[in-house]
């Protein structure tokens, strides 16, 4: 059918008091467009929590922020050619502008030049911890790491003393971070050989009878702290080829795929919790079911 009078067809009449209306309704949809530009920012960080991605603090030093990224993305990588887990493109974290409350994981670089956040971005961190938020802090000088405690730097202590830290102690043979993909005896990065701190367990965490791990707590731990430089060896360019030396030779692959391996069961951790501490009493349960179900 054709409007002959005004040479318009049916078609391009709909489309003409279509756009009449959205004429009209322009000054009354403006607010509600300005709006939603504002929550760019949280949109950004509710897509990188709903695609899984791993985040990392922005330091300010473009080479170390470059590393985290591509530390993340070829962890991210193997996370997904290796498990069920498929992160999105790892996302770095302004603590003074963004909340990290909806993600899971902050690997958190710790630099000598960084400044402290706000304490407003110091809230949220706290926020983000007591809500099951894990933060990796890597102090990054594993080559020259004395043996004092995690706070061995006076940037770490800085930098996490207004945090919600719980008692920290060196990450034990039995814990469940040795064992949720892996099954591993150190946590190497680009640099190897040295502990790496936790929360303690609790005084009452005895090892279960029958069972060679201790029973800790349902939750993750909210920090783990080290000096290995883990983004480093995570690390690829966009062919997925390394970024950074590990070693030399076929020992510093192997370290490389032991720090991968440490990635892998650093996030399956954090996502999923202690669920292998409870998983490690099976085997007992099921040899107390055998010794019952013996005909008297």
């Amino acid at each position: 059918m054709r409007l002959s009078w005004l040479n318009i067809s049916a078609g391009g009449m709909l489309r003409l008091l279509a756009l009449v209306m959205l004429t009209a309704l322009a000054p009354l949809l403006a607010p509600a467009l300005a709006s939603a530009q504002s929550l760019d920012p949280d949109s950004r960080l509710m897509r990188a929590a709903n695609a899984d991605a791993l985040a990392y603090v922005i330091t300010g030093d473009a080479e170390i922020d470059r590393a985290s990224e591509a530390g993340l993305k070829g962890l991210s990588q193997v996370l997904a050619e290796r498990t069920t887990v498929r992160p999105g493109a790892p996302i770095g974290i302004d603590l003074d502008q963004d909340d990290p409350a909806l993600l899971t994981f902050l690997y958190w670089p710790v630099t000598d030049s960084q400044p402290l956040p706000s304490p407003a971005a110091y809230a949220r961190l706290n926020h983000f911890l007591r809500s099951g938020g894990m933060i990796l802090f890597d102090t990054r000088d594993g080559d020259i790491a004395g043996l004092g405690g995690p706070d061995g730097t006076a940037a770490l202590k800085a930098l996490a003393a207004p945090l919600d830290i719980p008692p920290l102690a060196p990450v034990p043979h039995d814990h469940v971070l040795t064992r949720t993909f892996y099954l591993l005896q150190d946590f190497p990065g680009r640099y190897a050989g040295n502990p790496i701190w936790a929360e303690a367990p609790s005084s009452d965490a005895a090892a279960a009878e029958g069972v060679p791990f201790r029973n800790l707590n349902d939750g993750v731990s909210p920090v783990i702290i080290g000096p290995n430089a883990w983004a480093e060896a995570w690390a690829v360019d966009d062919r997925g080829l390394p970024l950074y030396a590990v070693g030399t030779g076929f020992e510093g692959e192997h370290q490389r795929e032991m720090a991968y391996r440490f990635g892998v069961n650093l996030i399956m951790y954090a996502l999923t919790g202690n669920y292998k501490s409870d998983q490690v009493h099976v085997p007992a349960l099921l040899d107390r079911l055998k010794v019952e179900e013996v005909p008297q």
